[in-house]
């Protein structure tokens, strides 16, 4: 099957290229929704300039040409030249039974799968995850289930930041406190770090005995990577908790921290110098790629050696270019970071691109996101100023919802109303920040989000829940998918929105904006509201029409809750 707009879309290409020949055929016809019809073409106007004609004549040719009676019902030539397009009922009505009699409610696969590799989360060891681990975390997976959803392969990476100078000192303080009290400190990642810290910074002794650790730590000394794994076992203890309760699909296996590209740091930095692209610059080793210059007009260095002989950030980020697309063969590789390290990854990439390791079709992208704004307008932080924990985060939004859903629905058992207050708390979370444009900031903000009106994730779970009681109430079963009849307004503004579920969640996956799918299922929920209130679904005049808007209620439930799926959100049955 293929959506209305294709449909539409490819029917104009063909009148054009009938009425004026093959130079015009490809003009862009400019399909989209219409307030006066189902859809609403520009396509005289793309070929205004191109004629030297008025567009309402080339309007008038065009559908002339128009040869799709078995889906158009009535075409109108409106204002300048517009064509408006309604389509036909019974057309609505079979392609709606496809989809219907689809296990993925018309979602199909990509005729090209690509080998997506996706770097995202990467929470730091002996550190708590906090707000500013919400975007990455969320996005990343958000998209990975896009992706895999459509056939691509898709390669998780949570690039941990388990390497470097801070473990010496984590390591020489789990020391002095002794494995007993470590075991118990380390529960508290962030008063452990703090705790190392405080003494790097006041006792002498103890900085010089933590930077002759990261000697034997990268020496490779034995007693000292056993340390260095238990710190990297605690974190990533915590941050599996943390995935397991935002349902995150990242496992041990994502794991490819900075310790994992150490061992070929060398080798990239060997390999850029044998090819001509590094050269010293004030004791560094230091790529320039073209294009890159500061303020005064200078090229910018990517410095991959430092003036003490460590390797830097780039030099790693360099190492994970090169092993995703040489060794796992990524063919989209998508680095889902804060919109900071939009100077840093371009640098990055285009080195790799230099040395023949980012080559088509491989590609990388930066998946730039914005800050968590408090209601201030600036980052969101405690009263006393420090991040905000995710787990104390996540945990106030599911009080919340107990709250609300108690409040709501207080017939619920207590255990059905604890599995929806967790779903709803941690769907309100992960959805405020999904529905926002990525590239910006969005103020977190309790009372919104876990809102039943407006575009939120409560609201869609409980439109998805509503459906179900429908059922329920009907004490019936689904109907088959050849029961559809289109007929009703509300009846085809629905249909039509749910036929768009393909190219909505396609539309993602191009562009990596999740927030397209978290707009269109409010649409679809929306419509759905409409269609309830002025089209009744059990009591009806006839076995035929209930059977019709009850299989018209499942696929809008499947769509629902499919596409809340692949947000990663949950979509319970009761509400």
């Amino acid at each position: 099957m293929a959506d209305p707009e294709t449909t539409i879309r490819a029917a104009f290409e063909r009148a054009q290229k009938a009425a004026f020949g093959d130079e015009y055929a490809a003009v862009d016809p400019a399909i989209r929704a219409s307030q006066h019809a189902d859809y609403q073409a520009n396509a005289a106007l793309s070929l205004k300039a191109k004629l030297g004609r008025p567009p309402r004549d080339i309007a008038a040719e065009i559908v002339a040409k128009l040869d799709a009676p078995d889906v158009i019902e009535k075409i109108d030539i409106a204002g300048p030249g517009f064509v408006n397009v309604t389509l036909r009922n019974d057309y609505l009505s079979r392609e709606l039974a496809v989809v219907a009699a689809d296990a993925n409610v018309g979602l199909q696969l990509v005729d090209r799968p690509d080998t997506v590799v996706i770097d995202y989360s990467s929470p730091n060891v002996a550190k708590e995850m906090h707000v500013g681990h919400l975007r990455s975390t969320i996005l990343g997976d958000a998209l990975s289930r896009v992706l895999e959803a459509l056939g691509n392969r898709v390669i998780r990476q949570n690039h941990l930041g388990d390497w470097g100078t801070p473990f010496g000192m984590l390591i020489e303080h789990l020391l002095d406190v002794g494995e007993g009290e470590a075991d118990r400190s380390m529960g508290e990642l962030k008063e452990f770090y703090q705790a190392a810290r405080k003494k790097f910074d006041a006792d002498q002794g103890f900085a010089e005995r933590s930077r002759h650790r990261v000697v034997l730590l990268q020496g490779g000394d034995a007693a000292t990577l056993s340390l260095w794994r238990r710190l990297v076992d605690a974190t990533l203890s915590h941050a599996s908790e943390l995935y397991a309760k935002l349902g995150v699909r990242l496992t041990s296996e994502s794991i490819a921290g900075e310790s994992f590209y150490n061992p070929m740091l060398a080798g990239v930095v060997d390999e850029l110098v044998k090819k001509g692209l590094a050269v010293e610059s004030e004791g560094a080793l230091c790529v320039f790629p073209p294009g890159f210059t500061g303020r005064d007009g200078a090229k910018l260095p990517l410095i991959i050696r430092k003036q003490d002989g460590g390797y830097s950030y780039a030099t790693t980020d360099l190492a994970a270019i090169r092993y995703r697309v040489g060794t796992l063969g990524a063919t989209r590789v998508l680095v889902v970071v804060g919109a900071e390290q939009q100077q840093h990854l371009a640098m990055v990439f285009a080195t790799a691109k230099l040395a023949g390791w980012l080559v088509p079709p491989a590609r990388a992208e930066h998946v730039a996101f914005g800050s968590v704004l408090g209601s201030d307008g600036k980052m969101f932080k405690t009263r006393a100023g420090e991040s905000v924990r995710l787990v104390d985060l996540l945990e106030e939004a599911v009080q919340r919802a107990r709250v609300v859903i108690a409040e709501k629905n207080p017939e619920l058992d207590a255990e059905t109303r604890e599995e929806v207050a967790q779903a709803v708390g941690v769907g309100a979370v992960k959805y405020a920040d999904l529905s926002s444009d990525r590239v910006k900031g969005y103020v977190f903000d309790y009372g919104r989000m876990l809102s039943f009106d407006g575009n939120t994730a409560p609201y869609l779970q409980y439109a998805h829940a509503r459906i179900r009681s429908i059922f329920r109430k009907a004490e019936s079963g689904v109907p088959e998918a050849s029961a559809i009849r289109i007929e009703a307004k509300p009846e085809r503004a629905l249909a039509l929105l749910l036929l768009r579920f393909p190219s909505a969640v396609t539309s993602v996956a191009e562009s990596l904006e999740p927030h397209r799918l978290c707009t269109y299922l409010y649409d679809v929920a929306t419509a759905f509201s409409t269609f309830y209130e002025a089209c009744p679904v059990i009591k009806v005049a006839s076995d035929e029409e209930r059977a019709s808007r009850l299989a018209l209620s499942d696929v809008t439930a499947r769509v629902l809750a499919l596409g809340l799926d692949l947000l990663g959100i949950d979509a319970p049955e009761r509400m």
